[in-house]
């Protein structure tokens, strides 16, 4: 089962290179259920890891001119505040068990299935935009004048999400940067790898100042494995077409929403 997580692992560098997102989504359960790491501490792990693969990816895309680094700091810095005080504040503060009238949560349960469910709503969200006949066509979209109150909400919103689930954000990023700044869904892949590095690995500080324990060879070998797998990806990302990813983005996030949701409820 190790073997086969850091298989697993080179695969989430590749998804994350090509589609921007989606690290998370898989570096969260590979942990999980390949690694038998708890979730609440996968999820701090999965920022250093996803974070860490992130800014090796955005590298590459900063030299191909495919970040908006105006649009993707805007977006940043409210997630980056928030992401880093729901790891240091927030998730300390939520009991092993939730308790809502006679309903009773076991708050790693809890985790997965508010992931899944996120998961979720993105995945329908981006293939309505993408069947949709006013949808983007290739990577020709309409640049829109970007709402600022709107991009500092959503990245505060993100924010928190990525510090309660320890997700990148990719799932959560791509829709906003496509449909609410109209960015080309290749340069929305860049500005998504730049943002989510930047989160992941401050709001890991978080996780550090709680005193998270790293587990020794197993964080390495993971940032081996990935590392190998976005540099994979970022040689083809470039040759794929825009309309395609989104819409293969978008049905990856369901299926691996519907998977979680099943393992965890069934």
């Amino acid at each position: 089962m190790i073997i086969l997580g850091y298989i697993a692992a080179v695969l989430m560098g590749m998804v994350l290179g090509v589609i921007g997102g989606g690290g998370s989504i898989l570096t969260v359960p590979i942990l999980v259920y390949l690694m038998g790491v708890t979730p609440d501490i996968a999820t701090g792990y999965s920022l250093l890891i996803v974070g860490a693969t992130a800014a090796f990816g955005a590298v590459r895309y900063f030299k191909e001119g495919l970040v908006d680094v105006k649009a993707s700091i805007l977006f940043a810095v409210p997630s980056i505040i928030a992401v880093y005080l729901s790891r240091a504040y927030l998730m300390p503060a939520i009991p092993e068990t939730i308790s809502f009238q006679s309903l009773t949560i076991d708050k790693n349960l809890g985790i997965m299935v508010l992931f899944a469910a996120l998961m979720l709503a993105s995945a329908a969200m981006m293939l309505k935009k993408a069947y949709s006949k006013s949808g983007p066509v290739a990577d020709v979209v309409e640049k829109k004048q970007p709402n600022v109150g709107l991009i500092v909400i959503e990245g505060a919103v993100v924010g928190v999400i990525t510090g309660i689930l320890g997700a990148g954000g990719g799932f959560l990023i791509i829709p906003a940067l496509v449909l609410i700044l109209g960015m080309p869904m290749k340069n929305a892949v860049g500005a998504s790898l730049f943002i989510i590095a930047l989160k992941s690995l401050l709001g890991f500080i978080g996780d550090l100042q709680t005193g998270i324990q790293l587990e020794m060879p197993l964080l390495p070998l993971m940032l081996v494995a990935t590392f190998i797998g976005m540099a994979v990806s970022t040689k083809v990302a470039g040759k794929l077409d825009g309309a395609a990813l989104q819409k293969f983005f978008a049905f990856f996030t369901l299926v691996i929403a519907v998977f979680i949701m099943t393992k965890e409820l069934l």
